[in-house]
C-alpha cells in the first residue's frame, strides 16, 4: 500500500488531478492552492466541470489520477473526507417538515461542535430569524439557499467549498453573503466559490480560473 505523507500546507492543494465518465473527460490535469484567507474562484458553463472538482475536493467523488490535499491531509489516503470543511453545492437539502433551526440542531448534533447558542447566531448572521417556526418547505428559494449558508458555516471550519452560493438571493440578499464572504475571509478561511455571475467573481475572488481553459 502506497505510504502517503501529510503536507504543512494549509487551506486546499490540488495536484494534476483528472477525472472521467466513460470516454467524457470532465477534469483535465487540475492543480490549484488555495491559502488561508483567500478566495479561489472558477468559473465556467454548465458541464465544465466545477461541481465535480468541488466533489472530488469533498471526498464525495474519486479522482482517477492526482493527489487532493485540504489542511494537509491527502483525501482518500489520509482521510475519506476533510475536517473543518463547510460545504454548500447545488441545491441544499433539508428535512420540509422541520424549521430551519431544527434542521442545523440535527446537522450539529452529528460532531457536537457547536450548540444552540453557536447556531441561532449563525441563522441571525445569514438574515434569518432563528426562532421562525415556519417549516422549509415554506421557505422561498432565497431562505432556503440563506440557510444552506448558515450550515456550511455554522461549525466555523477552515475551509469553505461554495458552489453557486447566491442562488435565489434578491439583490438584497447578494449584497449581504458578499459581505459575510468577506468576512469569512478575513478570518483567514481558505475559500473555493463558483458562480455564473462575473461581478460576484470579479469583486470576491483573488485568483479566478476559467474551467474551460485547458489547465
Amino acid at each position: 500500500m502506497e505510504r502517503v505523507a501529510k503536507i504543512d500546507s494549509q487551506g486546499i492543494v490540488v495536484e494534476h488531478v483528472y477525472k472521467s465518465f466513460g470516454k467524457e473527460n470532465v477534469l483535465k490535469d487540475v492543480s490549484l492552492e488555495i491559502k488561508p484567507g483567500q478566495i479561489f474562484g472558477v468559473v465556467g458553463n454548465n458541464g465544465s466541470g466545477k461541481t465535480v472538482l468541488m466533489k472530488c475536493i469533498c471526498g464525495f467523488m474519486k479522482s482517477d489520477k492526482g493527489k487532493i490535499y485540504v489542511n494537509g491531509s491527502r483525501i482518500g489516503y489520509d482521510c475519506d473526507f476533510p475536517e473543518s470543511l463547510g460545504i454548500i453545492i447545488e441545491t441544499p437539502g433539508f428535512i420540509p417538515t422541520y424549521s430551519g433551526y431544527k434542521n442545523l440542531k440535527i446537522l450539529a448534533s452529528l460532531k457536537g461542535l457547536i450548540g444552540k447558542n453557536e447556531i441561532k447566531k449563525t441563522i441571525e448572521r445569514v438574515g434569518l430569524d432563528p426562532n421562525m417556526k415556519k417549516p422549509v418547505s415554506k421557505y422561498s428559494l432565497g431562505m432556503r439557499q440563506r440557510l444552506g449558508i448558515a450550515q456550511a458555516i455554522m461549525e466555523n471550519p477552515k475551509v469553505l467549498i461554495l458552489d453557486e452560493p447566491f442562488n435565489g438571493l434578491d439583490k438584497t440578499g447578494v449584497v449581504h453573503m458578499r459581505g459575510l464572504i468577506k468576512d469569512l475571509k478575513e478570518q483567514g478561511k481558505a475559500i473555493l466559490l463558483a458562480s455564473h455571475n462575473t461581478k460576484d467573481i470579479e469583486e470576491l475572488c483573488d485568483k479566478v480560473h476559467d474551467m474551460e481553459d485547458k489547465w
